[in-house]
């Protein structure tokens, strides 16, 4: 919540003590949640599953505060409703309108659409050491698919390496919407939207706001690369890009996205599904 406050004191929005009082009770809650449930002993399967699941559940509800404190919504539950659907990057929203909102409360509404795009649990096995082998069975729980692929012996590693690849390709894509003249702001918090495939943004209208073809061939390209495999991805940037071009999960992917293409724009040009069923 660091990052929105300093926006919040930048512009001096009145949402300064929403932020405060947020971070003041995470961080006691978190304190007394390591001090009296910590343990050395190993994680297993049914921990993994338990400690996945209700780190998500905590997440979005600590995620909620702000706009609690903040009077974006009226109620805790519409505040928790945005709070999880941006960690989980559902990209469903009750905030109507978006725009008018303090620069820091959109901010933080996607920065946490951002943060669950690479997974919550994944970034803790990333920064906490402490976890050991359990971090194996946290990254398990969180990461889809039958065997999630290790590029390093320790899993630890390879959750940093995942979000190293991650934080790359957010930093291009803020980059090349910067320099194409979209304001800092609005290119973060559109990056925010695009790498976790959520869809989050600061517009009323989206990236149809702006009315540029080169901001949303630019989202579009980094869209198709956050919907890849990652560990592909890292592959491709040590030097295998063939990597991309020998899995059957990217090939099926591509071919997907090129089909529907090519049938949404046969639709728009023809109008074929109105011809049949009207």
């Amino acid at each position: 919540m660091l990052f929105p406050l300093l926006y919040a004191i930048y512009y001096q929005e009145p949402v300064i003590n929403a932020f405060i009082i947020s971070m003041v009770i995470t961080s006691l809650s978190g304190l007394l949640l390591w001090k009296f449930f910590s343990s050395k002993e190993p994680i297993g399967h049914k921990e993994g599953f338990a400690i996945a699941t209700l780190g998500w559940v905590l997440a979005a509800g600590f995620g909620a505060l702000p706009f609690l404190f903040a009077g974006t919504f009226p109620s805790f539950i519409d505040a928790y409703f945005e709070s999880m659907s941006g960690f989980t990057t559902t990209g469903a929203t009750v905030l109507i309108p978006i725009e008018g909102n303090p620069y820091s409360i959109l901010f933080w509404r996607d920065f946490i659409q951002w943060l669950g795009g690479m997974g919550i649990i994944v970034l803790v096995v990333a920064i906490l050491p402490a976890l050991g082998a359990g971090g194996m069975q946290l990254f398990k729980s969180e990461v889809p698919g039958p065997e999630p692929d290790r590029l390093k012996p320790r899993i630890k590693e390879t959750a940093k390496l995942l979000w190293t690849v991650y934080i790359i390709f957010s930093v291009l894509q803020v980059a090349c919407l910067y320099f194409t003249g979209m304001t800092l702001f609005d290119a973060l918090t559109h990056m925010f939207g695009t790498m976790p495939t959520g869809g989050f943004t600061p517009r009323n209208l989206s990236v149809g706001a702006y009315d540029n073809p080169v901001f949303e061939n630019i989202i579009i390209l980094f869209m198709f690369i956050a919907g890849a495999n990652f560990t592909l991805h890292y592959k491709a940037l040590h030097g295998n890009p063939k990597s991309l071009f020998k899995d059957r999960e990217f090939l099926f992917y591509f071919g997907v996205i090129l089909f529907s293409i090519l049938a949404i724009a046969t639709e728009l040009r023809f109008y074929i599904y109105n011809s049949i069923f009207t």
